[in-house]
């Protein structure tokens, strides 16, 4: 598949970060020009610190990105979106949204609560959202609701829970799959706007 030229990843992790074991650790070393969003705080994350926190890896990089995030980091992509200057935004050629956190369920642990409630503006760039039939963080329905609500292509996968080390998801190459679906939308969209 054709690279988007100059293009950079940018790994958005959830609640607890992502370990060593996860697959976005594993997708940070394999995918070139890959960076991190790093929390300051991965316990007790708070909306507005982790918002301005992806911020401002988007801002510090002039390049198109493609951001990767997972669980809280799918809301955290959301709420950014929705409050973010065009100009910052015009660089995100696409996000890849994996195991979106429902942060509206009444079983949300209290730590993230703050990121209700949920954005329901389109995401303005290409996105796929990829979720779980059985993910105790958003069963399939809210998932599909959520993907509607942020005009992302939207992907059910069976039983994979929540898309995690303890779900059996390391490497997950097969995420891969979407990523690259995901950079080929974003490439005919910077061709068309060219």
């Amino acid at each position: 598949m054709r690279q988007t030229t100059n293009v950079r990843y940018l790994i958005v992790p959830g609640w607890q970060g992502s370990p060593a074991g996860h697959w976005q650790s594993h997708w940070q070393q394999v995918l070139p020009e890959c960076a991190r969003v790093e929390q300051e705080d991965w316990l007790l994350p708070q909306r507005q610190a982790w918002i301005a926190k992806l911020e401002r890896q988007i801002a510090a990089d002039r390049r198109p990105v493609v951001l990767i995030a997972h669980s809280l980091g799918c809301v955290t992509v959301a709420h950014w979106a929705a409050q973010a200057a065009p100009a910052l935004l015009a660089r995100v050629c696409g996000a890849l949204l994996v195991a979106p956190a429902d942060v509206e369920r009444a079983d949300c642990p209290a730590a993230l609560r703050n990121f209700a409630p949920l954005p329901r503006a389109a995401l303005p760039f290409p996105s796929v959202l990829v979720g779980s039939s059985n993910d105790h963080a958003a069963d399939a329905q809210r998932a599909l609701l959520f993907a509607q609500r942020w005009g992302s292509e939207a992907v059910i996968l069976p039983n994979a829970g929540h898309i995690n080390v303890q779900s059996g998801h390391q490497h997950w190459e097969q995420g891969f799959t979407w990523l690259y679906q995901l950079q080929a939308r974003s490439d005919e969209n910077f061709q068309h706007s060219a």
